[in-house]
């Protein structure tokens, strides 16, 4: 009778043999296999974000599943160790970078468009066309203040950060998730701290899904149900063009490089989106907006998913990173809410202090939370428009505070 070869099946043989040797990794891939389960779960349930979800939880289990034994040295991985065909986000020289290309069919793209930040301005320049910055220009003063005041999570982060033992360049790209902005905490990342920028992201995402969940309990905690309630007076907005939207990009994005020019390439994609939204660009606008920010979102969350493979986000420092990522999100929606009593005692109370929750730089999802609560309390009540102006404007100071630590910690 034919002896069974548990060889045949390499992913059961790996996590078997890890169970005996390593039983932290196999427990880590058992655990991370579940987590993605959970992943597309809670997507189609509408809890999470499914286009960045589904894609990440999917290859989450997929690639702690696919581990097999290399049967010969490859790429300068040695005979017997584990590998997937999928990538290899340690490769360093020029030769394996080669080597690697033409074996992990996912590498390409990790290759030419995650690890160099490329992906990120291709979703900031498809945000970009999405975004109306007529919101903004129609209350800049209130909506920049409210987008500084949620920044109160990257400011704190920072020094706890490096009292919990990490170096001050990786507590800068830790303390970016405070900016709830997926993009900026991939570039700064990858700039300040090329060892942790993989658990650093992968958390940052996993974390920004929460937050259309997470904030409504954070706004109810904190802000009184008759404030929640309040209904906003009427307001004159002058009328602002497509010309003076442009105009206001133009010179947002030049000012802006000048001053923090490490983070030119997202402010660049961030206005160019916006500039084609506003030149009348339709195939443009259709291509930006549509098939790039939609791709480029959907292979980012896939190369994120692959990029959770036990033996990379087993770390002391993950642990470090889950606590600090939820702290700096928590805070940053308390300093919102914050900025928004701020104007709500400053406009003698008819400002209402929920629209501080998106200046926390979700968008737009932020700005919807502020929208349902709201109305959950007021069906008649309609925020959504200072929402907007303020959580455009986290966009802008996101990346402000990112090129402010890439610049001084770099």
């Amino acid at each position: 009778m034919m002896e069974f070869n548990i060889d045949l099946f390499q992913g059961v043989a790996t996590l078997i043999q890890n169970f005996q040797e390593k039983p932290d990794i196999a427990l880590m891939r058992v655990g991370l296999i579940f987590l993605g389960f959970l992943l597309i779960y809670l997507s189609r349930k509408g809890i999470l974000e499914a286009l960045i979800m589904v894609p990440m939880g999917l290859g989450m289990a997929t690639i702690n599943a696919a581990v097999l034994v290399w049967k010969e040295e490859t790429g300068g991985i040695a005979a017997g160790s584990h590998g997937t065909l999928f990538l290899n986000p340690l490769v360093e020289t020029t030769e394996d970078v080669m080597t690697w290309l033409q074996i992990d069919w996912l590498q390409p793209i990790y290759t030419l468009t995650f690890s160099n930040g490329l992906i990120a301005c291709l979703v900031l320049m498809g945000v970009g066309v999405l975004l109306d910055v007529g919101f903004v220009m129609a209350r800049p003063f209130q909506s920049m203040f409210i987008a500084l005041c949620a920044e109160l999570g990257t400011v704190v982060i920072f020094p706890i950060a490096i009292a919990a033992g990490l170096t001050p360049a990786e507590a800068g790209a830790t303390a970016t998730i405070g900016g709830a902005d997926g993009p900026m905490i991939l570039f700064a990342s990858l700039i300040l701290s090329k060892e942790l920028f993989i658990p650093i992201t992968v958390v940052a995402y996993l974390y920004l899904g929460l937050t259309y969940g997470g904030y409504p309990y954070l706004i109810r905690l904190l802000v009184p149900q008759r404030i929640r309630a309040l209904q906003m007076p009427q307001e004159k907005v002058r009328n602002i063009s497509s010309s003076d939207k442009v105009v206001f990009a133009v010179i947002a994005c030049t000012l802006l490089s000048l001053l923090f020019p490490v983070a030119a390439p997202l402010f660049l994609s961030l206005f160019l989106g916006i500039v084609i939204r506003e030149s009348d660009l339709g195939h443009f606008a259709e291509t930006f907006g549509g098939p790039v920010l939609y791709g480029s979102t959907f292979f980012l969350g896939l190369l994120l998913g692959v990029l959770c493979e036990a033996n990379t986000l087993l770390d002391e420092s993950v642990v470090k990173l889950l606590m600090l990522g939820i702290a700096a999100l928590t805070i940053s929606g308390i300093g919102g809410l914050m900025g928004g009593y701020i104007l709500y005692f400053w406009t003698g109370k008819k400002y209402n202090p929920v629209i501080g929750i998106a200046g926390v730089s979700c968008v737009p999802t932020t700005a919807k939370v502020a929208q349902k609560v709201v109305a959950a309390e007021n069906p008649d009540i309609i925020v959504l428009p200072h929402a907007l102006g303020a959580s455009i404007s986290g966009v802008i100071t996101s990346a402000i505070f990112a090129s402010i630590f890439i610049s001084q910690l770099k």
